[in-house]
């Protein structure tokens, strides 16, 4: 749905029953890369501000800032649904490219303040978190496929998707409030802080064990970053190019590979199979790799194994490229010539996506001392964001090679 939507938008059609192709453009044959880049370069910095205001700004603050701002955004994408935006398409493009900037920018910022408040609770609830986010990318991917065949008018879809996002949001503010209330919530989110940082390693921590009281005098400073990225340099490194990997391949790539047999007109493979088997398979697949770490959870933070994983998933990108991606204009060879392929690099790119960055991600928090654990988990969050942002640019420069 959502690549119709934006494919209906762009392409100077006022109406989506014309049953015209869109003229081929810059904008539409490249738009999944420019929003990609527009939705991590921002978070760099996002996650710079938010790393300094740790113990300066509260953390309820800067999550209930960020979820009102996101919500905002949404209304407005919410109300463009039904404007009909085809005398000022080169507008309508530059504005949703800012509304995704901002939104990234503040999603992380949310993101990274919970995961990092996470950082403080046993490790259970760090998963519990980690595979919440991919249960969300599954519930929309769900929504999507829904709205794609119970509508017939791609902007009908797209307001009820938008829609469904805009009462979430909501209701995540409400959630959120009602989180503060909780003594189990409560007990865990008390301000942990001594006046000096201590160098001695601490073993991981999963236990119920209290946490310190906080000095009120430290309360204003920034945490100390250099022992941080020292601790955690060789999970920064994993999460680092297990996104890189991902953003390269999805969803720049994997979203324009289409059905071999497209030519045949059947529903399948003109209207469902990117749905199905990039986005839906992809958030599945995503899912139950995360999920997968609530009970096996090897190899260890320490082990070489898991940067020699996360470098082996390097061989998706040519596997990816050698579908049939399409348009072609300079790799004009398609090797696997079967729909099963993509299916198959899709739940491969997804299983190891979710259990490899979930294992690195809880464990970044828990190699640090206790009251260093929230800004540790923005730290993460950070390697993720630069990850990401790396990958996308890199997609932008692959897809224009192909």
């Amino acid at each position: 749905m959502a690549q119709e939507y934006w494919l209906f938008k762009l392409s100077n059609c006022s109406s989506p029953a014309t049953g015209e192709e869109p003229k081929g453009s810059d904008i539409l044959n490249y738009f999944e890369s420019y929003l990609a880049v527009a939705s991590t370069v921002p978070s760099i910095l996002c996650l710079m501000v938010n790393f300094l205001l740790v113990n300066r700004v509260p953390i309820r603050v800067r999550v209930l800032a960020s979820l009102s701002v996101m919500l905002a955004i949404f209304v407005l994408m919410t109300v463009l649904v039904k404007v009909d935006t085809s005398s000022w398409t080169p507008s309508f493009f530059a504005l949703t490219i800012g509304c995704m900037a901002i939104l990234s920018g503040t999603s992380i910022i949310f993101n990274s303040s919970i995961f990092g408040m996470t950082g403080s609770f046993p490790m259970r609830n760090s998963q519990a978190l980690i595979s919440g986010g991919a249960m969300g990318g599954t519930i929309s991917a769900v929504a999507s496929l829904v709205d794609l065949a119970a509508s017939s008018d791609v902007t009908d879809s797209a307001l009820a998707f938008f829609l469904t996002a805009d009462v979430f949001l909501a209701l995540c503010i409400g959630l959120y409030l009602l989180l503060l209330r909780l003594d189990y919530a409560r007990y865990y989110m008390k301000p942990v802080w001594p006046a000096m940082f201590s160098g001695d390693g601490q073993p991981p921590q999963d236990s119920p064990s209290p946490p310190l009281a906080a000095a009120r005098s430290s309360d204003s400073s920034t945490p100390p970053l250099r022992p941080i990225l020292k601790r955690t340099a060789g999970l920064g490194f994993c999460i680092i190019y297990i996104f890189f990997v991902t953003s390269v391949i999805f969803p720049a790539i994997s979203t324009n590979i289409e059905s071999l047999s497209r030519g045949s007109g059947s529903l399948w493979a003109t209207k469902f199979f990117v749905p199905l088997t990039t986005f839906l398979l992809y958030n599945v697949a995503d899912l139950c790799g995360r999920q997968i770490t609530a009970w096996v959870q090897v190899p260890g933070p320490r082990s070489k194994v898991l940067p020699g994983l996360a470098l082996l998933r390097t061989c998706l990108v040519p596997l990816f490229v050698l579908c049939n991606y399409q348009p072609r204009v300079r790799l004009r060879r398609v090797v696997f010539q079967s729909d099963a392929y993509p299916v198959l690099f899709t739940s491969l790119l997804g299983l190891s996506n979710g259990y490899l960055s979930t294992l690195a991600l809880i464990y970044g928090p828990k190699i640090v001392p206790r009251e260093l654990a929230e800004a540790a988990g923005v730290v993460m969050t950070f390697y993720l964001c630069l990850g990401l942002m790396l990958g996308s640019a890199c997609s932008a420069l692959i897809v224009h090679l192909i």
